[in-house]
């Protein structure tokens, strides 16, 4: 190809890449999105935040060839009804080639791994299989091996994943109760099979094509997203699960089915939300904005979980999302949102039990509630956000 010839691709690759990214500036404006200043102005904040990890699945990260394990999220980077006390961690990979994961696994509360297949969904579709924690054969200094492929290699006893010839994504959920103390995994992934060749610097053809898919990404997914609030947002109060709802298959978080409610709530009323948790290995509540994305959990109290959360005498949760803080343990702070979504999770449980939520006015919060309700000094508040911002670090690092 002429050097003309190379300067017209590129140009149009780039063209079309901020086209397609200039279209989705009307998804903040479609016809079920709230139409409050800070619901607009977060859509388009969305948008931004996940050009990068479009690139990243798209462009950056794509090869399976290459793999490395990347992060999805973190504090800014958000999509998909993301776990407040999660690292997200993935690669490349295809159903073909075996691959070894090893490093250390850390310390997180609920670990899982899953070999995900593609499908109808811009996250893929069914998982191939899954393994937990405790399916892991792990040293005594955390450290862990873990082949992945289509086949057992001979004479392996260790951990193994197995693909499909569908697989595209191997992804690691890692599900953290004490933010300070647990430690995320550090590993590397390697394939093992094929043609160990260095990447070739991108053609012009190929980048155009990966620019395009990038641009797509964004679109598709943050629509997805719209598409899957909708669906709660029509029965708000009402904690239903995924499987309750749609049929579709999706790489969902394994080990429990995550209960979701929309809320809606104006200035001047709150929603109690109350149930006994189950026995489990994990459990959290997690607290986000109608773009399914979670509240800032660095600087506010956007969730709380088995760790953390203040339980009544008798066992129960009691849960109050109040635009004021009204002075108990577990508050959910909107954060300038008039609604959104709130998801109770039981991970490993031995049930199921569903939260029920009552909507009251502010002014009348603590009739509808227990006279020996947990309460919490502002020194005690204080204390509870000073620790999210350690257990923040401790959990990314410096991002």
């Amino acid at each position: 190809m002429s050097d003309a010839n190379h300067e017209t691709t590129l140009r149009q690759a780039w063209a079309d890449f901020c086209d397609e990214l200039k279209r989705a500036g009307d998804i903040p404006f479609g016809p079920t999105v709230p139409a409050h200043v800070n619901d607009r102005s977060a859509g388009f904040e969305v948008l931004a935040r996940n050009i990068s990890l479009a690139l990243n699945f798209q462009h950056d990260y794509a090869d399976p060839l290459y793999p490395e394990l990347i992060h999805y999220f973190d504090p800014v980077r958000k999509q998909g009804g993301d776990n407040t006390d999660a690292v997200y961690v993935g690669a490349t990979i295809n159903g073909s080639d075996t691959y070894r994961i090893s490093g250390d696994r850390g310390s997180a509360r609920y670990f899982a791994v899953t070999s995900v297949e593609k499908g109808q969904t811009p996250w893929g579709g069914k998982v191939a299989q899954t393994l937990f924690a405790d399916d892991l054969q792990v040293d005594a200094d955390s450290r862990f091996e873990l082949m992945i492929g289509p086949a057992r290699p001979d004479g392996y006893t260790g951990n193994w994943l197995r693909t499909t010839p569908e697989t595209f994504r191997v992804t690691f959920r890692q599900f953290f109760a004490d933010w300070e103390s647990e430690r995320p995994m550090k590993a590397r992934i390697d394939r093992l099979t094929g043609d160990m060749s260095p990447p070739s610097p991108p053609t012009p053809e190929r980048l155009a094509k990966q620019l395009l898919a990038s641009a797509k990404w964004v679109n598709e997914s943050i629509e997805f997203w719209i598409y899957m609030i909708n669906m709660w947002k029509a029965i708000p109060n009402t904690f239903r699960s995924y499987k309750q709802l749609a049929d579709q298959a999706i790489d969902a978080t394994p080990g429990g089915e995550p209960m979701v409610a929309y809320w809606q709530l104006p200035t001047d009323e709150a929603l109690i939300i109350r149930v006994r948790p189950p026995r489990c290995q994990y459990w959290a509540v997690e607290f986000g904005n109608f773009w399914w994305t979670t509240m800032d959990y660095r600087y506010r109290l956007s969730n709380t979980n088995c760790h953390y959360a203040q339980l009544e005498d008798d066992g129960e949760l009691i849960v109050v999302i109040a635009h004021e803080d009204p002075g108990l343990p577990n508050w959910l702070d909107p954060s300038g949102y008039a609604e959104g979504y709130v998801c109770h999770r039981w991970m490993l449980a031995d049930s199921c039990p569903v939260p029920q939520a009552t909507q009251v006015k502010a002014a009348e919060l603590f009739e509808h509630l227990p006279a020996s309700v947990k309460r919490i000094t502002p020194e005690g508040r204080r204390a509870q956000l000073a620790a999210r911002r350690r257990g923040v670090i401790n959990r990314f690092g410096n991002l």
